[in-house]
C-alpha cells in the first residue's frame, strides 16, 4: 500500500527560510508570473499540500524592464471603479508599467494565487523592486531559473 505524504508545520518553517531572486528584464510578464506563483504556492516542492504554505519567498528586481508581447502595451486596459458616479478609471498596460511596475507584477501574480487566507500569506512573501538593488541580502536568495 502507498502512503500519502503531507506537509507539516516544520515543513512550512523550513520553506519560509528559502528565497529566490528573479531578474524581470529577461522575461515576459505572464510567463514570469506563472513561475513565481508556482514557487510561492510550493507546487515545485515534493511536499506540496494545499492547506499548508510550503512555498518559498521570491524577490523580483528590474520590474520596470519586464517585457510584454504584441500590442499589449496599448491595447490591454486595466479598469477600476472609485465607487462614485462617473468614477470608472482606465489605464493601459504601458501607462501602468511606467507609473507603477511593482503593482503590475504583484497584481499579475496575485490573480494566479488562491483567493483565501493562504493566498494572502503567499503574496506577503513576494517582494518587487523597480531597480537592480534589493535589501534582502541577508536571506541569501538563489537565482530562479525561468524557461523562456
Amino acid at each position: 500500500m502507498t502512503k500519502t505524504t503531507l506537509a507539516t508545520i516544520e515543513d512550512h518553517v523550513r520553506a519560509a527560510s528559502q528565497w529566490h531572486v528573479v531578474d524581470a528584464s529577461n522575461h515576459t510578464l505572464g510567463r514570469m508570473a506563472v513561475r513565481i506563483a508556482s514557487a510561492l504556492m510550493g507546487k515545485d516542492n515534493p511536499l506540496y499540500t494545499a492547506h499548508i504554505n510550503v512555498g518559498c519567498g521570491v524577490i523580483v528586481i528590474n520590474a520596470e524592464k519586464v517585457g510584454v508581447t504584441g500590442n499589449k502595451r496599448e491595447r490591454r486596459i486595466y479598469t477600476r471603479w472609485t465607487g462614485y458616479v462617473g468614477g470608472l478609471r482606465e489605464e493601459s498596460l504601458g501607462e501602468r508599467l511606467e507609473s507603477n511596475p511593482e503593482k503590475l507584477i504583484k497584481d499579475a501574480v496575485r490573480r494566479m494565487l488562491p483567493k483565501n487566507r493562504i493566498g494572502r500569506d503567499m503574496l506577503r512573501r513576494l517582494k518587487v523592486y523597480r531597480g537592480a538593488e534589493h535589501p534582502h541580502v541577508a536571506q541569501q536568495p538563489a537565482e530562479m531559473q525561468i524557461p523562456s
